[in-house]
Order: structure tokens, then C-alpha cells, then sequence
């Protein structure tokens, strides 16, 4: 376990070192750790900084889904989905603590939904091969009401059940980041890259500022890649002369929505999917951490607020649809956090800014005349995927030493072990073989919050004392939004426990926790359970 109190000085003593790394990584979400995670575990000497915590932005926001992307299948973007459904298996296996296979029900209300739904669902079946995780299989209506309670039952003709996977992915996040440190790489959170240093017309470094103590470092490298999600272009940006124009932009945000309402809206393990509203969208309701979360939405964005709201329609949309489906229909009144997340989906040369369904949900990587690496688009399923693929551009272009793919394929992230189903409550679980370095801390039996549907599970003393002396939290956030996931499950309960954590803060770190970013948490939580 990593020391609780001298850790951040030792990485920041670390990056005052007079060297030049092989690689230096900007951004710290899906992209940014599966860069950072494939090249440590190729041996080379790699440096990651993120402004703000790990997968503070979109990674931290998604649907909460491993899968290969049945919508995409839809459209007839085979290669897609292959390629996410052979990295949805090898997520599962690496992170099993965090990521597992899920059983999703597609009901059936109008004759032709069933042999429609289930032809396209073998086909799914049929791409991914030996790595499927169980057969589609065709239910009737008394089945499918077993296994989905809470499903409207009038009208209800069958059910389609296939499988996917879901996941925690801020946890995930964080797991890429202590694996990367433990083969050898530096990753700091809470450190602005602010600029890029150059040498004739070549990217040879970075600029950054720490955001405790506002040093400023000098981080010398052969290659800088850029993976800051939806702020790739501000990245970019740093990478030009002063006098020339700002290069055109990569991304056009798409904005995803989703509420989580208790579990008593679909009581058990199983989501449910509708493929094709009544405007053609698609509904998720996925049983997760013992909340149940409704979503989302693909809404085009032009600006880049860290911290979006949804639009009223959306919330509207998905309130109505849910009440299509479920027996019980969820109001306003029934949320309990609201989460939003900017897909950086890739912008074509021709977009007009419409709608965002059109546009790739494939990576791309680009390589300037500089040198600086940019990469932008996929999806969490496919991270790693993504990561050879940024490694193999940096050495085709002779900006790292060739080194053999692979390394991450079988490589068990930190504390890898079977877990329990990630619908239900959180708990000591989601540790996987870390469970008992966890329960040797003090306040182990010390519950700040419990599951109030379940009784079971939910945060205790010794969590937020894990987080911050092994999984490299610093603030009230970092805890309470992504260590912890309360602030995306009950944002009223989280706001609660900010004093508690606040000090727990100051005790393990010696940091002060100043009325600035208690006031920044309270306002945070506000968002977080306020509707248009």
C-alpha cells in the first residue's frame, strides 16, 4: 500500500528530477491511463498529469457498460463492434473486481420486436465468438417478468435476454493509474499541464503547475501525447506559434444524460434495453452499486463546462420513455443524482454541428508537425485497444523505441479477483484481493453511510482512509465522486458527509481543507441533484 502521508512528495520530488522520460501523457481518463498503463508495461519511462483527479471528466460519466455496441451493429460498423466485444472480454478478465458480465432484457410489446430484436442479437452473438459471455436467448412473458421485475406488464408479449458487461469506471480509472505507478511509471493527478516546451519547431516537453503548491515543473520527454478527452483542442492549441491561428478543431462534444432513481424501479440483476424509442433513441436502465440508473441521451454541445447540466428535454425524454417501460414510473421528485458526460466524438471536416449520431465513435490519431501526439474519440471498452494503437503511431514515427504490442492483454490490474454482481450496494467487494488490507485499517466497522434500500454496504471510515493512502485521493471529490461513487448514486447523501471526510482528509494527509472547496463540494452536490 502506498505510505499515506510522504506519497505526493515523493512523486513530486520524482518529477523535479534534471531527466528526459520516454513518454509524458496528458490527461488522465480512459485514454490518457491506457497510454500511460501499455507503455510502463513496455518498459518505458512514462510520465502521466492530469488537472484535475482521474477520470474526473467524461470517464468518470459513463452509461457504466462493457460492450461491443449493438446500436453500432445496427448501423453496419462491423469492425467496431469486433473489436469491442474482443476487448469487452479482456477487460473482464483483468478487472474482475470492477467489471463484469451483465444480462440485459429487451422486451417485446409489438409482434415484430422479437424475431427483429433476436435476429440482430444472434448476429452479436455470432461476432463475438469463443469471448460471449451466454447465449441470446428468447423468453416469454411470465419469464421475463421473473427476471425483471418491475417491467410493464400489459402488453408484454416476450423478451429477448442477451449479455454485455458494465463496470465502475472511475474505479477502473484509478486501478489503470496505481497499476501503471506499480510498473514503474509516474502519474500525478491535480498537476495543469499549461504549456509545451519546444526546440526547433519540435514538442520536446511540457509545462505544468501543481495545483497544492503552485510549483511550476519542466517535464522533459521524446514524446508528448495528447489525450485530454473533449480538450484535446485546447492541447493543441498550446502547440503553435504565438502569432498563428488556433488549428482546426478535432472534436464536437456530444452530451450524454443519465438519472439514477432507487432500485425499487427494477429490483434485480438484470438492465433493460429498449433499442428504439418512439423517436428512434435508445433507453437504458441498468441495475448499479444498488441504485438503478436511467439513460442516455446524445445531445450536440459547443461548449466544454467541465461540469454540464442537461437540457430540459432530456430529462424529460428520459423520464417519459422510463415510464413506457417500467410499472412504476419515475417523477423529479425520484432522482437522486444526475450525472452529465461530453463524449469527444470526432469531428468530420464538413460538420455542421448537427446531430451527433452521424459522427465516429472511432478513435483517431494524429501526429503534428511538432511531433505532439493527439488522440481523440472510442469508447471505454475499447481503452486498451486504443493505447496500442497510439503506441504503435509514436513508433512508426520513430518518437519511441519499438517495443512488442501486447502487453496489457493479459495483465491483471491491481487487486484483481471475482467479485460480487456490481448491482448491488458498494462494499468491500469492489476491493477484490485488497479487501483485507482494507478491513486492517482503522474504522473498518465505522459507517459514514449505509444502502438504505439494502441495509447492506456503503462507505466507511476506513474507505475513505484507503483512498487516501493507496488510491492517490486528495480532495472531498475525489473521495465522495470517484473513490467512493456517493456523489453519482445519492448527491443529498454526499453533501452530508463532507465534514466527515473533510477532516478524515486532514488527518491522513496533514492538508487543510480550506472553506473554498467545502464550498466548491456543497455547490458540486447541488448540481448533481438539481432537474431543469
Amino acid at each position: 500500500m502506498t505510505p499515506p502521508l510522504w506519497a505526493r512528495a515523493a512523486l513530486l520530488a520524482r518529477l523535479r528530477e534534471a531527466r528526459e522520460w520516454d513518454l509524458a501523457v496528458v490527461g488522465g481518463g480512459a485514454t490518457g491511463l491506457g497510454v500511460a498503463l501499455d507503455a510502463a508495461a513496455r518498459g518505458l519511462a512514462v510520465v502521466l498529469l492530469e488537472r484535475g483527479d482521474y477520470a474526473q471528466g467524461t470517464s468518470s460519466r459513463a452509461t457504466k457498460l462493457v460492450h461491443g455496441g449493438v446500436r453500432y451493429l445496427a448501423q453496419g460498423d462491423v469492425p467496431l463492434v469486433r473489436e469491442a466485444l474482443h476487448e469487452r472480454a479482456t477487460l473482464l478478465a483483468n478487472a474482475p473486481h470492477v467489471a463484469q458480465p451483465l444480462a440485459f432484457i429487451v422486451p417485446g410489446y409489438r409482434l415484430w420486436e422479437l424475431p427483429f430484436y433476436g435476429a440482430g442479437l444472434k448476429a452479436y452473438d455470432l461476432l463475438a465468438g469463443s469471448r460471449g459471455l451466454g447465449p441470446t436467448e428468447l423468453l416469454g412473458a411470465r419469464r421475463t417478468c421473473e427476471l425483471l421485475p418491475g417491467v410493464r406488464r400489459q402488453g408484454l408479449l416476450g423478451a429477448i435476454r442477451y449479455w454485455d458487461g458494465q463496470f465502475d469506471d472511475a474505479r477502473l480509472a484509478v486501478l489503470l493509474a496505481r497499476t501503471a505507478v506499480s510498473r514503474g511509471a509516474l502519474a500525478l493527478n491535480h498537476c495543469a499541464v499549461e504549456g509545451l516546451l519546444r526546440e526547433q519547431g519540435r514538442v520536446c516537453g511540457l509545462r505544468a503547475r501543481d495545483a497544492e503548491t503552485g510549483e511550476v515543473f519542466e517535464v522533459r520527454a521524446r514524446c508528448v501525447v495528447n489525450a485530454a478527452g473533449v480538450w484535446v483542442d485546447a492541447v493543441r492549441g498550446l502547440d503553435r506559434d504565438r502569432d498563428a491561428p488556433p488549428p482546426p478543431p478535432m472534436v464536437a462534444p456530444s452530451q450524454g444524460v443519465h438519472l439514477v432513481v432507487d432500485r425499487g424501479f427494477l429490483p434485480g440483476l438484470h438492465a433493460l434495453l429498449v433499442p428504439k424509442t418512439h423517436d428512434g433513441r435508445v433507453l437504458f436502465a441498468v441495475p448499479w452499486l444498488g441504485k438503478t440508473v436511467l439513460g442516455t441521451t446524445d445531445t450536440p454541445r459547443h461548449d466544454l463546462d467541465p461540469e454540464p447540466s442537461p437540457f430540459p428535454d432530456e430529462v424529460g425524454f428520459i423520464l417519459s420513455e422510463s415510464a413506457r417501460y417500467l410499472a412504476r414510473a419515475p417523477t423529479r421528485a425520484d432522482v437522486r443524482s444526475v450525472w452529465v458526460g461530453l463524449r469527444p466524438l470526432v469531428k468530420p471536416a464538413d460538420d455542421d454541428g448537427g446531430d451527433t449520431k452521424a459522427l465516429s465513435r472511432e478513435h483517431v490519431v494524429s501526429v503534428a508537425r511538432s511531433g505532439l501526439v493527439t488522440v481523440t474519440g472510442g469508447k471505454w471498452t475499447t481503452y486498451r485497444a486504443m493505447a496500442e494503437d497510439v503506441l504503435e503511431r509514436c513508433m512508426a514515427r520513430g518518437l519511441l523505441p519499438r517495443r512488442p504490442p501486447g502487453a496489457t492483454a493479459h495483465l491483471p490490474l491491481i487487486g484483481a479477483a471475482p467479485g460480487r454482481p456490481l448491482g448491488e450496494p458498494p462494499g468491500e467487494h469492489l476491493y477484490g484481493s485488497e479487501a483485507q488490507a482494507l478491513r486492517a485499517l482503522p474504522g473498518a466497522d465505522r459507517w459514514l453511510w449505509r444502502d438504505p434500500e439494502s441495509g447492506r454496504g456503503g462507505l466507511s471510515e476506513a474507505m475513505v482512509r484507503f483512498a487516501l493512502r493507496a488510491e492517490m485521493a486528495r480532495r472531498i471529490d475525489d473521495v465522495l465522486a470517484r473513490r467512493s461513487r456517493l456523489l453519482f448514486l445519492d448527491a443529498a447523501a454526499a453533501a452530508a458527509l463532507a465534514e466527515p471526510v473533510a477532516a478524515l482528509i486532514e488527518q491522513e494527509t496533514g492538508r487543510s481543507v480550506d472553506a473554498a472547496e467545502r464550498a466548491e463540494f456543497a455547490a458540486l452536490t447541488l448540481h448533481y441533484r438539481s432537474l431543469p
